[in-house]
């Protein structure tokens, strides 16, 4: 897993409420179980038409957030079924950082595990960063992981919370695999000391 120490990126501005995890990907793409190659399909039915032509008015459409990096939205972002392609989809796309007042607790739980920052922030912060991200590609917002600050364009600077083991996973890399292969010489040596006091295991 990649790890996420400080991000300045263009933010893309997505006020909706409730957008669940059919929105993010809808579930005809959920036959994969690659990480990679979702990128194309997120949002896919707000992106595009039936003839699979985009739709231009959509906010990744637009030349100025094609390479958004950080996503503010609405509350209650990620709510629905508990699919993990949610945030694989985020992640391929290019997006390493959502922001919003409040997510859906798998989906937030499942960011961490997939290297994505998911920053809940009080209301009237988020919509002082969605102004700024409405600004395009112009304004670039700054995310600091170590310090825990959200920096707007405009340098207005807002703190942010995070589980201190989340964070620590996300500034190293550390996914579940990570964490496992973290203490493999522990491993080693336990099934080593089993083999020769049991070896009919």
């Amino acid at each position: 897993m990649d790890k996420f120490e400080k991000l300045s990126g263009i933010a893309a501005p997505m006020p909706l409420i409730n957008i669940d995890t059919d929105m993010i990907i809808p579930k005809v793409f959920l036959k994969t179980i690659k990480r990679s190659g979702l990128g194309v399909n997120l949002f896919d039915e707000m992106r595009y038409d039936d003839d699979r032509s985009e739709k231009p008015d959509f906010v990744l459409n637009k030349p100025q957030y094609r390479n958004a990096e950080i996503l503010v939205a609405g509350d209650n972002f990620g709510c629905g079924s508990s699919r993990e392609h949610a945030p694989w989809a985020i992640k391929d796309f290019g997006i390493r950082c959502v922001i919003s007042t409040s997510f859906a607790d798998i989906f937030f739980n499942n960011c961490f595990k997939n290297g994505i920052l998911p920053i809940i922030l009080p209301k009237e912060q988020v919509d002082a960063l969605m102004q700024d991200a409405e600004k395009g590609s112009n304004a670039r917002i700054e995310v600091d992981l170590v310090d825990q600050t959200v920096t707007s364009s405009d340098g207005e600077v807002y703190s942010f919370e995070v589980d201190s083991f989340k964070k620590h996973c996300l500034l190293n890399g550390l996914d579940d695999i990570g964490l496992t292969m973290e203490k493999v010489g522990s491993i080693d040596n336990y099934e080593l000391k089993l083999s020769s006091e049991r070896p009919w295991v």
